[in-house]
């Protein structure tokens, strides 16, 4: 049986081929079974995300040609269209793409954690369609386990390498416990949305979402539970807020030194911690001067973000480490299985041998035989049954002079001579 992954992903393919080679999630348990049924898998695992889409899957032949052809005909694209984006792992080749995969080496963001419960979304599909084998449940169980063993071992997932978590990172750090913080968030575009999802993930106390459309603040806003207000309404609320991050597309800042000044004595002087990501500045760099804000811009948190990077690179040299000693465990078992039939055989083989003569056995003490002499003739008998093989294969080996039988004899009857 072999092993063999193939797709596409941001690396090799742009946005709108992955686009045309997408599988939807409710057309996915079809597209396992047509695989499965038509297109030369035995097993197989689908694993399709915005940033990939690649298959997993076992077949008795070499036949990776039509598994990739049923590609192109389910997607009705043309061999020539696809074929310069897509990417071929045979063999060890996919256990190590899988385990890479898992643990976020081959990412967009060196080390996310979100590929990893994606392909066990996958896999849990698979499996339960039924497409799924002995070959595929040990190599994604393996993969999981690796994965796992990656983010324990290293420190591939520990720094942020987004200016939007650094920034909530950066704010837990400040205040430890955001339950009991209300954050602001000025603007509503791709920025402070991923900012209101980190946000959501700790827990935050309140987050109000401002933004120059209210109903894109209020579309953001309902995500996480927050609440919508316009930017008019700013400078009435700013006291409210213990923490504020801003990103929008304004050519001129949103708030102003006096705005600022205006919010800190209404808080009594309770410090704000601001994030300015807007470039040009949502926030003046005056505001900064007050002694009860700390103003953070857009540069202060790439350059955290970078030494995160590097981090996280160092990180990854341990992890590929990681992976050549699993991929190696993981090829040894596959190895192993050649000899699964032969193991099998060899068993039933002296399980018959033992039945004849335990039947012969029972025979004899059934005419009246001394239990001392129907065992001595059992262990007789079954001795030399068990051992009639491979004793005429090594006489014959010895008259031959071949070393080699001669040799794995001494090897799987652990002889010392």
């Amino acid at each position: 049986m072999h092993l063999f992954n193939f797709g596409i992903n941001h690396r090799t393919a742009p946005v709108n081929i992955r686009e045309q080679t997408a599988f939807a999630p409710d057309k996915l348990v079809t597209a396992l079974a047509d695989i499965t049924d038509t297109g030369g898998a035995r097993e197989a695992t689908i694993l399709s995300t915005c940033n990939r889409t690649e298959i997993y899957c076992s077949h008795e032949q070499a036949n990776e040609n039509s598994l990739i052809g049923w590609f192109c005909d389910y997607h009705r694209l043309r061999a020539k269209e696809i074929e310069p984006y897509l990417y071929r792992h045979p063999g060890d080749e996919a256990v190590r793409h899988a385990f890479r995969v898992a643990s976020g080496l081959d990412s967009m963001v060196l080390g996310e954690p979100q590929i990893l419960g994606q392909m066990k979304e996958a896999f849990a599909t698979a499996h339960k369609t039924g497409v799924t084998g002995k070959l595929l449940n040990q190599l994604f169980q393996h993969t999981f386990s690796v994965a796992k063993q990656v983010r324990t071992d290293t420190q591939i997932g520990a720094s942020a390498v987004s200016v939007a978590y650094a920034a909530v990172k950066l704010a837990k750090q400040i205040f430890s416990d955001l339950s009991q913080k209300t954050v602001l968030l000025i603007g509503a575009g791709e920025t402070i949305e991923l900012t209101a999802q980190h946000l959501s993930q700790q827990q935050v106390g309140h987050i109000i979402v401002s933004n120059r459309t209210v109903e894109r603040a209020q579309k953001l806003s309902d995500l996480v539970h927050g609440e919508a207000i316009t930017l008019a309404e700013l400078p009435t609320r700013l006291h409210e807020a213990d923490i504020v991050i801003a990103s929008t597309a304004s050519q001129l800042p949103i708030l102003g030194k006096g705005a600022v000044e205006q919010a800190l004595k209404k808080r009594r002087h309770r410090p704000i911690f601001m994030v300015d990501l807007a470039v040009p500045r949502d926030i003046e760099a005056e505001v900064g001067e007050l002694s009860d804000i700390f103003l953070y811009t857009v540069d202060d948190l790439q350059n955290v973000v970078e030494e995160n990077l590097q981090s996280r690179r160092e990180a990854a040299s341990e992890a590929e480490e990681i992976i050549d000693l699993q991929v190696n465990q993981f090829v040894n078992w596959i190895k192993s299985l050649d000899a699964v039939p032969m193991i099998r055989a060899l068993r039933e083989n002296a399980d018959t041998l033992r039945q004849v003569e335990l039947d012969k056995a029972h025979r004899l003490l059934a005419s009246g035989e001394t239990a001392e002499v129907v065992i001595e003739a059992l262990a007789r008998s079954l001795t030399n049954k068990l051992t009639h093989a491979p004793t005429a294969a090594l006489k014959e080996a010895g008259l031959e002079a071949d070393k080699p039988v001669i040799e794995a004899a001494r090897r799987l009857f652990n002889l010392k001579v």
